[in-house]
């Protein structure tokens, strides 16, 4: 106990220990897992009709220039390293009657609108915001449709970028090496840039950019990463397999990653709370015991939770805390 007693009075005096402390106990008090769960099996079910629906326009948009149309897909389609090769080969332009495509457009536009309101409950709870200034069922699916235009707008972007990268070799090796390394370094921008202009979006509590700057670099590097680590496995781990062991591979491997870049998303969101909202310092042993003695950060993040879950903007909730419990026979007290 008094290595641990003095292991807390460290992390609390020192914002280098007591910061990431803060953000992963905060990551499990908003339970985050199953919320980027929740995000991914909406983005699984919303992310293949509307790639299905990206390749298909672009084809159609492109029809005439085969060698265009194969850049701009195979750059599109790069964004999603697990199944965009899969994409690419074996869709096609839409054929049928329009009002069929129409049909066809909304009905995955609207299903696509689950990961926009996944998106929004998971950033609303995670900073703190109350439920009665959560917006109503008809304005929150008009802020997912904003959400969604935003996505692709920033693919566009992106596809933009990666095309421009693909086309570098015309420009001999060093300076093509220059210019890609200028393109990467373009597109993790354009990444953080999307992640804030998100994180503005969807949640109805004003950030400032400064506590979002870097969180939003470092995710849009470990977006890039996730990226890489896809391709990767499409090229390694399923190099070889056979089509049905190969479909549940892929299947699987979409899964994984969708859930990885949701994990990613939400622990972005998480530093950004415990800033904003100054949420540190964290007791050491608060998720393990009552025994203990409350940090600052501790007592803050309470009763933001219980605020939280306020119905009515004239509901009232006070939060009180007592004095903790006395520690058990052989226990020397709380820390």
């Amino acid at each position: 106990m008094d290595v641990l007693a003095r292991l807390d009075r460290y992390q609390r005096r020192h914002r280098r220990a007591g910061m990431p402390l803060a953000v992963v106990y905060k990551f499990f008090d908003d339970q985050a897992t199953y919320l980027a769960a929740l995000l991914a099996y909406y983005g699984f079910v919303s992310l293949f009709p509307l790639l299905l629906f990206l390749v298909a326009i672009l084809s159609a948009a492109l029809h005439g220039n085969p060698q265009l149309q194969h850049s701009v897909l195979h750059s599109a389609l790069g964004e999603f390293p697990v199944i965009g090769d899969q994409l690419g080969h074996n869709i096609h332009s839409f054929h049928g009657s329009g009002a069929a495509v129409a049909v066809g457009v909304t009905g995955s536009v609207y299903g696509a609108l689950g990961v926009s309101q996944a998106v929004q409950h998971a950033l609303n709870k995670i900073f703190a915001v109350p439920r009665h200034a959560r917006p109503d069922p008809l304005r929150s699916r008009l802020r997912g449709l904003s959400f969604l235009l935003l996505l692709a707008a920033g693919l566009g972007v992106t596809t933009a970028l990666s095309a421009a990268e693909s086309a570098t070799g015309a420009f001999g090796t060093h300076l093509a090496i220059g210019l890609r390394i200028a393109v990467g370094v373009a597109g993790i921008v354009v990444d953080a840039a999307l992640l804030l202009l998100s994180f503005r979006l969807m949640t109805r509590r004003r950030l400032p950019l400064r506590s979002m700057r870097g969180p939003a670099l470092a995710a849009a590097c470990a977006w890039q990463v996730l990226q890489w680590g896809g391709s990767y496995y499409i090229g390694h781990v399923l190099r070889g397999a056979t089509a049905t062991y190969g479909m549940f591979g892929i299947v699987l491997g979409l899964l994984a990653w969708i859930y990885l870049a949701a994990v990613v998303y939400l622990a972005t969101a998480e530093v950004v709370a415990v800033r904003h909202l100054r949420l540190w310092p964290r007791s050491l042993m608060t998720p393990f015991t009552d025994h203990v003695h409350l940090a600052a950060g501790d007592l803050r993040a309470y009763r933001f939770y219980a605020n939280a879950e306020s119905f009515k903007g004239f509901e009232k909730i006070s939060v009180r805390f007592g004095e903790p419990p006395p520690p058990p026979v052989g226990d020397k007290g709380p820390l």
